[in-house]
């Protein structure tokens, strides 16, 4: 009798054991489903560069990178379903940094022209703009006509520079190139040169926000329209999906509300949509 108690005893201890062991690896397949599901539902970070020295489209305000076009960026992105990660790498930088595919996206004033579509991909247009000329009051430029013979200072590898090149002549000396707008309007504003050319938002906003210096825009139908869009790698996957979340965006407001809150007027969609 004892020997039967003892081993039914035995038996109980076994189908407990077993039992427990089945909860245990239940809850840990239950546990691990869940780590999976809840990481294939986190949105996949992207690493976004950009020139934050144009400002008010991109620039750093306390370390952070600020302006109209990461206000963008990051809608469309919430739109697409992805996180951001933005980081200032200079104007030059950004370009190797999308070619080389260690960035996935840049957003930088970029404009949309034949010449980069050979190397890289593009979104479609989100931003209209042109070039005009930044002067002193009182200088003798009245157009960009007048601009043959003077020192004009111009932000490097940009639109402002092509249309100098093309108004004046490719490796003309007295086409002064920086680094960014910023140095470029410095050198005016010391003597250095007699006027700059950049995009419109970009000396309309200085010119704006600096009233002491004395400074007016000029625009000149020389310089044709422009349009900006997300720089991608030759060959990204994310075009099409930023294309969708981008038009969403220009079609629920939320394009229109960004537009007001840095300049104050209402955008021209529509310009946009027929570039499409």
């Amino acid at each position: 009798m004892k020997t039967t108690r003892k081993a039914i005893w035995g038996i109980v201890l076994l189908l407990m054991a077993f039992l427990a062991a089945c909860g245990t690896t239940a809850e840990e397949t239950s546990s691990s489903q869940e780590e999976g599901q809840s990481e294939a539902e986190a949105p996949k970070k992207l690493r976004v560069v950009t020139d934050a020295a144009y400002a008010p489209m991109e620039f750093q305000d306390k370390g952070e990178v600020v302006g109209f076009d990461i206000d963008f960026i990051k809608a469309v992105a919430e739109e697409a379903g992805y996180e951001l990660e933005v980081e200032h790498v200079g104007w030059d930088p950004i370009f190797v940094e999308i070619e080389s595919k260690r960035a996935d996206i840049a957003i930088s004033s970029i404009t949309i022209t034949e010449e980069r579509k050979q190397s890289y991909a593009f979104s479609v247009p989100y931003f209209q703009s042109t070039n005009k000329i930044l002067v002193p009051e009182g200088s003798d430029i009245q157009n960009a006509e007048n601009l043959k013979g003077k020192k004009v200072a111009v932000q490097n590898g940009t639109t402002g520079q092509m249309a100098m090149d093309a108004l004046i002549g490719k490796n003309d000396p007295n086409i002064k190139k920086f680094e960014d707008n910023n140095l470029a309007i410095m050198e005016m504003e010391s003597g250095g040169a007699d006027a700059v050319v950049a995009d419109n938002m970009i000396v309309e906003e200085y010119a704006k926000n600096n009233p002491d210096k004395k400074l007016k825009v000029i625009e000149d139908s020389a310089f044709d329209s422009e349009f900006y869009g997300l720089l991608f790698p030759q060959d990204s996957e994310l075009v099409e999906e930023f294309n969708k979340a981008i038009n969403a965006v220009l079609d629920n407001g939320t394009y229109s509300e960004i537009y007001q809150e840095w300049f104050g007027i209402e955008p021209n969609i529509k310009v946009l949509k027929e570039q499409q």
